[in-house]
């Protein structure tokens, strides 16, 4: 028993994560319309092409919600997960170093219950120091 074409849709329709533009810098809002995280809020998904010996960062600022940033693996595995950047505030900063190039998916969530809202996604790479 297969899943009906309307199904199908729908799921893809749910779950289609967006390619991060070229320079790795989005702003965009998290709302009801994004994946339920199951614990009454929601999330959503960028995908990234990172690799192997990259360091990078990822900012995730808003002034709207508490911000949570998870990296996830091509499998689902969370590499690296930011609740609260270190200057005290509620944006994250996440700090990775990738041992396996591929595809990565960078998921934004609000903390809590709170539907979300605005926000700026900064992916950046570190030059590794020679």
């Amino acid at each position: 028993m297969g899943m009906s074409a309307g199904a199908v849709e729908a799921q893809l329709r749910i779950y289609n994560p967006k390619p991060l533009p070229f320079n790795n810098e989005i702003t965009d809002t998290l709302s009801d319309n994004d994946i339920p995280t199951g614990q009454g809020g929601f999330a959503r998904d960028y995908t990234v092409i990172l690799k192997e010996r990259d360091q990078i960062t990822i900012d995730l600022t808003s002034d709207q919600f508490d911000t949570i940033v998870t990296l996830l693996d091509a499998n689902g595995s969370t590499v690296a997960e930011n609740d609260d950047g270190p200057d005290g505030s509620t944006n994250s900063l996440l700090f990775a170093r990738i041992v396996e190039s591929g595809s990565y998916i960078v998921r934004v969530r609000a903390f809590g219950k709170k539907r979300g809202g605005h926000f700026t996604l900064k992916l950046m790479r570190l030059r590794p120091v020679l």
